[in-house]
């Protein structure tokens, strides 16, 4: 009884009332209207979307442009030798469990959502700039060239313009772990509870709230369709609600264990079944279909990635361009999420970023989780088109049928051992979401706290079953989608402050750069500079 009274105390003494309730307050209000209004909300949000990408569509490509390349100069350049964390400091966690976490909490259960999906769909509708007819060969390389542009190397740029600038300033400077701490350069350390930095902790609330409840919706949504479609299993709302809240409780499990214990050693279980089912995939499935068709889009990915990343289709509509590639820099239609997402993954990449350099962090994103992706979109990408093309499997008929999520489960049913596969297929969307969540749920817990490193194990309790109680209110009652729409607004006002990031850490960095040495930042001049304030010890009883 004590301990629940002292965990209690905890709890209320280290909530940031303001972020906590504003950003929580707000984000029930909009729940509660796209519950009771879901066709007129999902309609109005989608005219504000199609507004935003009509108007300002060069402000999400040019952004975008801008992170990839601000990245590729600090993987290349001397910030690079930059440490976020003191002169002699180890990193907290080892190359694999770092490169886990970031890989299965940025890029979520969309890779599995969208892994046969997008090559599929651009195989049908093909991009504009790839200029082949549908359904031909030039159309299946244009399809996975582009699924490659859309998962490579710039769908992890905004996870680190976010979390760079962070880890520097908390592992450096004592600042705190939260997302207005990207604005520090300009309003200083002791200035972050000012009217700027309480309003993006808020805009980051909504977001992380809407993000976690909104994939709780489609992870639930895509169970289910999976037992529909595999066992003939069609279950009503109350078994919707039971997905929902099992998967909740797997998630509560995995954040209340904290990062050592529950979140790394998840993560690590999830890359190995993630490695094990695109192996055996590639080996059963049309083999050479997937290295001839792959090499050449990798090729081309790699070939025009400069006019893949600044096409804006001027001379024509820009529809396409809006739909997909837009939509995937600030949402990713319903599942990843780059824009909007990024302030609560970034914050979690900085999170587990301590005692590394910024090359370090970078290389592992843009060299380590694209090298990751390719593999895995090759061998889902062209199998299912080779399925397709050939009448193997009816992939198209299947999503016409039953919607987007349903695309894995055909091409693993045309494979041997297709019932195996199939389940494997269902555990890893469970993985990858649950990933993505804990670590979300533990980015909620920081920004409400005042950006505690180690929120207490109520913060995290209460986030998490908030979380599965929206999720099942939206997914029964309808308004999953208006709520996808909402946050996908919300990434605009997230790529300008991305914009802020880059100047700020343009700034501080160069202040640095004459202070390092060859001996990668070790100087005692660095040290009395950089890292005069002891950064502040945190409870660690929960990881």
């Amino acid at each position: 009884m004590r301990m629940g009274g002292e965990s209690l105390k905890r709890f209320v003494d280290e909530l940031d009332s303001v972020v906590f309730g504003v950003g929580f307050s707000v984000s029930l209000v909009a729940i509660l209207v796209f519950f009771l209004n879901p066709d007129a909300s999902a309609d109005r949000m989608s005219q504000i979307n199609e507004y935003l990408w009509t108007e300002f569509m060069w402000v999400y490509i040019g952004t975008m442009f801008l992170m990839v390349t601000f990245s590729l100069w600090l993987m290349f350049g001397r910030w690079g030798n930059i440490k976020l964390g003191k002169p002699n400091e180890e990193p907290e966690f080892g190359l694999l469990s770092f490169f886990s976490m970031m890989f299965s909490a940025g890029i979520a259960a969309g890779i599995v959502f969208w892994g046969p999906a997008e090559a599929l769909a651009h195989y049908e509708t093909v991009p504009p700039l790839i200029g082949a007819e549908a359904g031909t060969p030039g159309a299946a390389v244009g399809a996975i060239q582009y699924t490659l542009f859309h998962w490579g190397i710039s769908y992890w740029v905004p996870y680190l313009i976010v979390a760079l600038p962070i880890a520097y300033y908390a592992f450096r400077k004592d600042a705190p772990m939260r997302v207005s701490t990207l604005i520090a350069p300009f309003v200083g350390i002791d200035n972050l509870d000012g009217f700027w930095a309480k309003t993006i902790d808020v805009l980051a609330v909504f977001a992380t709230i809407g993000g976690i409840a909104t994939t709780l919706g489609f992870v639930g949504r895509q169970f289910l369709t999976g037992l529909q479609y595999t066992a003939g299993v069609s279950l009503g709302d109350a078994g919707t609600v039971v997905v929902i809240t099992g998967l909740t409780v797997a998630f509560t499990v995995s954040v209340t264990l904290g990062v050592k214990k529950g979140i790394a050693r998840v993560s690590l279980f999830n890359m190995a079944v993630f490695a094990g089912l695109a192996v055996v995939t590639f080996l059963l499935g049309p083999t050479n279909y997937i290295m001839n068709t792959g090499l050449q889009a990798v090729g081309s990915y790699f070939g025009e990635f400069l006019s893949m990343s600044l096409y804006t289709n001027a001379t024509g509509t820009g529809e396409w361009v809006g739909n997909w590639t837009v939509f995937y820099w600030a949402w990713v239609f319903s599942w990843a999420w780059v824009f909007s997402w990024a302030p609560f993954g970034g914050l979690f990449v900085a999170r587990i970023s301590k005692g590394r350099t910024i090359r370090q962090v970078v290389a592992t994103a843009l060299i380590g989780a694209t090298a990751s992706t390719i593999p895995w979109f090759l061998t889902m990408g062209g199998s299912a088109i080779f399925f397709e093309r050939n009448n193997i499997a009816p992939m198209l008929q299947m999503v016409d049928q039953y919607g987007v999520s349903v695309s894995g489960f055909p091409l693993f049913g045309a494979l041997p051992f297709g019932g195996v596969l199939s389940a494997v297929f269902m555990l890893l969307v469970v993985t990858f979401f649950v990933t993505s969540a804990d670590s979300s749920t533990l980015a909620l817990g920081m920004l409400t706290t005042g950006g505690k490193e180690h929120p207490s194990t109520v913060n995290r309790l209460i986030w998490s079953g908030l979380m599965g109680g929206l999720a099942s209110l939206l997914i029964v009652g309808g308004g999953i989608d208006a709520l996808r729409s909402s946050a996908i607004i919300t990434g605009f006002p997230f790529a300008l402050i991305s914009i802020v990031a880059i100047a700020g850490m343009a700034w501080e960095f160069q202040s640095v750069s004459p202070l390092l040495s060859s001996d990668q930042d070790q100087s005692p001049s660095v040290a009395q500079s950089d890292d005069a304030a002891p950064v502040a010890s945190s409870t660690t009883d929960d990881d």
